[in-house]
């Protein structure tokens, strides 16, 4: 059968199971929590699949191939890396840069920029890339490719039914957390991951048919791989209050472990661009590095689980292994995803901040004689006080520590670390690891939408020039009418000769029939000190100043003269521009036909 005969068939069984669904008499909301517990069942499903195919390629690797190997142990973990490298290293170069790394910026773009459309089964390549990367022995986790891979089988079911912008968008995210929650055993922060890292902004509408897809996939993966958390942790608590400002310092001490571990990422890729070296060829030599250090310590390969779960029962105490660890961990993730290999950060984070927190736990439990807490539960609190840091998620973090762990006793530290941790991070560096590679493509991001794009349109663009005035010398009672007639929220006022004297808005006019003063000229009641803009400001500017005055419209007047008005903006005009000029860039996206799905 050949592909455009299948891309025929597939076109009309689209058809048919649009039909159905735009006959169902299901309301919106309803409709949306059913298509979240579809979709946490698929997710599971991937979650399942994606762990089998991983470990069925760590056995290959470190069992069979390593068992054939063994004559020349250790440097077999140098050998087996690079044979992984010379597979994932060509099918990353062929599958495009969405193949490489975490798939969380990719995401976080094409929730954006694209309202969650994905080109079809890229949840497949993604599985092969990562399961490979990670089963050699590549220093990578697997949250990042499984949330690409529940966002992009979700993009592929939302192409089945009749799915506006927003929809489709909620169904994407519905995807990321069902992948993250069924693997982690974790429904919350799987939940809060898609809302906070992916759409990075969230509210009522989209909460409920994103958690009931992260819990479902959550009971499902509970069933498959049983109920106990991903970390077994003796039963930590706070020792005393008086230690808090040690946890306030280890949240500083995280913030720049986690500038260090991003900055260290993006000078691996940044130096392979420098010499022009090829992508099949640059991962190869970076698996190489990562062997190597394996060779020293094997725990910085693969996802380092049991050195994590090590550090936490506090059976590493010297604290110049746990640094060496620690920098270890972060040049070898540097090297496998700077090179160009597929896995994401969340385990390496985890790694990383348990070595940093025992380290600190470690010297307090050397130089204080009182009693103090663990070397274990600082090591807790750093794993998730370094994620905070690298992902700008202070409520993910916490949730997802809790919920990998089961342990609650901890949650003022974690709090008080995560927080900290994320203000000094975000200080220091206003892109998180995942924003920084958009940025690096010209994307910029901010609560879910790209700034670089609202920095190209100019107010001009958007602003309303069939004005609605009022005369200053005009009633509070005309002004009240004129209202009603309208059904606007403020009126500039303009003279006959078309200057600007203020603007009086409902507020002002409700004010002003409180206290009996509606028989004045309206222009004592008006605001006359105003905030303006100017024709050639960007849109990003206009919104800004629209946010720090917390007003909804501002009047738009010439620069050399600020008393005349050409216009008025407000922000959802802004906002219109916004998703008109999204339309106009990604009308390519809308004519995509059936066939996308076997490109």
């Amino acid at each position: 059968m050949s592909r455009r005969t299948i891309g025929q068939i597939w076109s009309r069984v689209r058809r048919r199971m649009r039909v159905n669904a735009a006959r169902s008499k299901l309301s919106q909301h309803s409709t949306e929590v059913l298509l979240g517990v579809i979709i946490g069942v698929l997710g599971a499903g991937c979650a399942v699949a994606f762990r089998w195919l991983l470990q069925s390629i760590e056995h290959l690797f470190f069992t069979d191939l390593g068992a054939w190997l063994q004559p020349i142990a250790p440097w077999h973990l140098v050998v087996l890396p690079v044979v992984g490298a010379m597979i994932v290293g060509p099918l990353v170069a062929h599958l495009g840069r969405w193949a490489e790394g975490s798939g969380v910026p990719e995401l976080q773009e094409a929730a954006a920029l694209r309202a969650g459309r994905l080109s079809g089964l890229r949840w497949l390549y993604k599985a092969l890339a990562s399961a490979l990367t990670i089963g050699s022995g590549g220093s990578a986790g697997r949250e990042g490719p499984i949330a690409f891979i529940g966002a992009s089988v979700a993009a592929d079911l939302a192409r089945l039914f009749p799915t506006g912008e927003r929809r489709r968008r909620l169904m994407f995210a519905c995807g990321a957390a069902a992948g993250v929650a069924a693997t982690f055993n974790a429904p919350l922060a799987g939940a809060l991951f898609a809302l906070e890292i992916v759409l990075g902004a969230w509210g009522a509408e989209t909460f409920a048919p994103v958690v009931v897809s992260a819990v479902v996939s959550s009971a499902i993966g509970r069933h498959v791989f049983g109920s106990a958390p991903a970390f077994d942790v003796p039963e930590y608590s706070l020792a005393s209050f008086a230690e808090l400002p040690v946890f306030g310092l280890l949240g500083l001490l995280a913030a720049g472990v986690g500038v260090l571990f991003t900055t260290s990422l993006y000078s691996v890729v940044d130096l392979w661009d420098r010499f022009e070296v090829p992508r099949p060829i640059r991962y190869i030599f970076g698996a190489a590095g990562v062997g190597l250090l394996g060779v020293w310590h094997e725990g910085v390969m693969g996802l380092g689980y049991d050195t994590i779960s090590s550090t936490l029962q506090g059976d590493i105490p010297v604290i110049s292994v746990l640094l060496l660890l620690m920098l270890g961990k972060i040049l070898s993730t540097s090297l496998t995803l700077g090179s160009g290999g597929s896995g994401g950060i969340f385990a390496p984070s985890l790694f990383i901040g348990a070595m940093l927190g025992g380290t600190v736990g470690t010297v307090m439990r050397q130089t204080v004689t009182t009693s103090f807490t663990s070397p274990g539960a600082y090591a807790l609190v750093g794993m998730g006080g370094v994620f905070a840091a690298v992902s700008h998620a202070p409520i993910t973090a916490v949730l997802t520590i809790f919920e990998i762990t089961g342990d609650y006793r901890m949650i003022l530290p974690l709090m008080l670390t995560c927080g900290i941790a994320t203000v000094a991070a975000t200080h220091i560096s206003r892109t998180s690891i995942y924003n920084r590679k958009l940025l690096r493509r010209g994307v910029h991001l901010e609560l879910g939408r790209d700034v670089t794009l609202l920095n190209e349109l100019l107010v001009r663009d958007a602003m309303v020039t069939d004005l609605v005035t009022i005369r200053p010398d005009q009633s509070g009672h005309e002004a009240v009418e004129l209202l009603k007639e309208t059904n606007h929220h403020g009126f500039p006022l303009v003279d006959d000769e078309g200057l600007l004297h203020g603007i009086v808005t409902a507020d002002d006019l409700q004010r002003a029939a409180e206290e009996g003063l509606l028989d004045m000229p309206v222009t004592s009641i008006a605001t006359h000190r105003l905030v303006v803009a100017f024709p050639d400001e960007t849109l990003n500017d206009a919104l800004r100043k629209l946010g720090m005055h917390h007003v909804g419209r501002v009047p738009v007047v010439e620069r050399d003269d600020h008393r005349k008005i050409v216009g008025i903006i407000t922000d959802k005009d802004i906002v219109a521009a916004y998703n008109h000029a999204l339309i106009r860039q990604h009308t390519d996206l809308e004519r995509t036909t059936s066939t996308e799905w076997f490109e």
